[in-house]
């Protein structure tokens, strides 16, 4: 092993922060589900814990370079979160800033299993759904007003590296003839700054516990635009519909659940203003899921063309609240065809 081994490194960590003895041993074992951070299961003789260090090239096939201060981001909205919301995100045990690594509770994927598992099983639970729109509606409401929370979470170029560039300018290149929208929504989200965001409110990062859903990976924190939050988690539910279209009806339930609960703390601005930027939002971010930097991976030739064209449609003619897009959603989806073919 060399110093620059990332064994090496957190077992350094763990030895700083007094969580590791000298001649203890701790067993590492990678965790896999990310693509922008490195993460351990480590076993220490005192019990388990969780050790995550971001990576300057995330995980995929094109390069995608961000900030490793991501960390300290995710660090510091854990700590907001914990004081909010104790038991919905994972417990911090230690921190090291230089050196770009923190430690957490590990929970059990027994215990917390994992939303995004469950919905793709097929187990659609709308009352889950409902719970996730509650809890980051209290979040968002009160950074809303947290004098704190615009200079702590002042990361707009990290969230620019993040989400803006991969999500909407690189999916404008696929599709030039609605490149002015993409460049509308990227200028609109840029420039929104109302709450604090946890900006990857995906099903992967959410984990069902037995006291409510537990919120994860929130590298992306950023002193934003709220909207971007919900229409990123809709967008997951209404993609996973083209996935599973014997689900299709619960999974447009779960949505309206999660977007009907979370509208009741909205109170930083009018309720219709806010849904107007979800509803704008989340065509670019489906298309952003088939032919942006970071596409899913579960998706074959056939779904993906559907998403496209779904995508494609409702960006072109944008609904102008989160009902009408939901609905639209599904009525767009069965107008487009099955199809093996892909732009």
């Amino acid at each position: 092993m060399t110093a620059t081994d990332p064994h090496t490194r957190v077992r350094e960590f763990l030895r700083r922060q007094g969580l590791l003895g000298q001649g203890e041993h701790a067993e590492l074992t990678p965790l896999t589900g990310g693509v922008s951070s490195d993460l351990w299961k480590v076993d220490l003789p005192t019990g388990t814990v969780c050790v995550k260090g971001a990576l300057a090239q995330l995980k995929v096939a094109h390069e995608w370079l961000a900030p490793v201060s991501r960390n300290r981001v995710e660090y510091d909205w854990l700590q907001f979160a914990a004081r909010l919301c104790p038991g919905q995100v994972p417990r911090v045990i230690a921190h090291d800033g230089e050196a770009g690594l923190f430690a957490m509770e590990f929970l059990l994927p027994e215990q917390y299993p994992v939303w995004k598992a469950q919905l793709l099983d097929g187990r659609v639970d709308v009352a889950a759904a409902r719970a996730v729109g509650d809890l980051v509606g209290r979040l968002h409401s009160v950074s809303a007003t947290d004098p704190h929370s615009p200079h702590r979470f002042a990361t707009d170029d990290n969230f620019d590296a993040l989400r803006i560039e991969p999500f909407l300018r690189v999916t404008a290149e696929t599709h030039p003839d609605l490149r002015h929208r993409f460049a509308e929504l990227a200028r609109t989200t840029a420039n929104t700054h109302l709450a604090v965001v946890h900006g990857d409110l995906s099903p992967k990062n959410i984990l069902l516990g037995p006291d409510g859903p537990v919120l994860l990976d929130a590298e992306c924190a950023w002193f934003g635009d709220p909207a971007f939050d919900i229409a990123f988690c809709l967008n997951h539910l209404l993609i996973k519909s083209v996935k599973l279209p014997g689900r299709a009806t619960e999974l447009r339930a779960a949505a309206h659940a999660l977007a009907g609960e979370h509208a009741r703390h909205i109170d930083w601005e009018s309720p219709s203003a806010f849904g107007t930027r979800v509803a704008a939002l989340l065509p670019a971010l489906a298309l952003a899921r088939v032919d942006g930097t970071s596409p899913v991976e579960y998706l074959d030739t056939a779904e993906r063309h559907r998403v496209r064209e779904i995508g494609r449609a409702l960006l072109a003619n944008p609904a102008p609240t989160i009902g009408q897009l939901l609905d639209q959603w599904a009525l767009t989806c069965a107008s487009v065809p099955p199809s093996t073919s892909s732009t």
